[in-house]
């Protein structure tokens, strides 16, 4: 009898330190990892996450930065064949505006259109952040919003925007994809915290924070679980294949509140 095909996770941003700690969850699945990074120093980091299964991931060294068209980002899901995609890369407020959007906004985007025309890729998981959106969630308060803004409108100011047009991105592409199911996963405050396993997951309060290793837990536990849409993520008291099973079963969806199309 014929074994199942395995299934193939492309890893954009693989140096990130949400993806070195969600590298050895996908692998615990036997799942294969293409992880992609900008710079050939930063493999062994990413081969010292797994020991034990080592052919479970290969590494790709391609900028992401020099991902100007859906035919660039096409080039490296045709060399992976991921079933699902995870995005984790930013240019982490290195480089200057210019670049926030190069990577953070056009790449991403550029990945999201080639991902929703390939039939194969099932699953695009989008790591963004919990104040990334254009109007006031229903169920936050008028403080919580106005302190958003005000992060949005300062420190962030050019992340902001950036994160915002690939998200929305993400929406427009999955509703018009007869294959593809978007995933924005949107923590608060990232710690290095150790992980406690107990998560907020759905429509959390406006501020507040999660270590990077239960973000990884979460998005490692999301990726063929059915879900769908945004979901805003802190610290919290649900376990977190309680909290997966639990918005996949009620179709939560923080998009509530928000235009439901993004750019073209």
């Amino acid at each position: 009898m014929a074994s199942e095909p395995i299934t193939r996770v492309l890893l954009l941003g693989g140096h990130g330190k949400v993806s070195l700690l969600l590298t050895p969850f996908l692998v615990s699945r036997s799942w294969h990892v293409t992880s992609v990074i900008r710079d050939p120093s930063q493999k062994e980091d990413v081969l010292s996450t797994v020991t034990d299964r080592p052919e479970l991931i290969d590494v790709l060294v391609s900028s992401l930065e020099d991902v100007k068209s859906p035919e660039d980002a096409q080039q490296i899901i045709d060399q992976s064949r991921p079933s699902y995609i995870v995005w984790s890369a930013g240019a982490g407020g290195k480089g200057g505006p210019s670049r926030t959007q190069a990577i953070d906004q056009d790449s991403c985007i550029n990945f999201i259109r080639a991902a929703a025309r390939t039939p194969s890729v099932s699953q695009f998981l989008l790591i963004s952040y919990l104040g990334s959106r254009r109007n006031k969630a229903p169920w936050w308060s008028d403080e919580e919003w106005a302190a958003t803004q005000e992060v949005n409108q300062g420190g962030l100011k050019h992340y902001y925007p950036a994160k915002l047009a690939a998200d929305e991105s993400l929406v427009a592409a999955a509703s018009s994809s007869p294959t593809l199911q978007g995933i924005v996963l949107r923590p608060g405050a990232l710690t290095d915290k150790d992980a406690v396993g107990k998560v907020s997951l759905g429509k959390t309060r406006a501020r507040g924070s999660i270590s990077r290793e239960d973000v990884a837990a979460v998005a490692a536990e999301l990726l063929g679980s059915g879900a769908k849409g945004w979901l805003d993520l802190l610290e919290g008291d649900e376990p977190i294949t309680d909290a997966v099973q639990r918005v996949v079963k009620d179709r939560v969806d923080c998009l509530e509140g928000e235009d439901k199309d993004g750019p073209p």
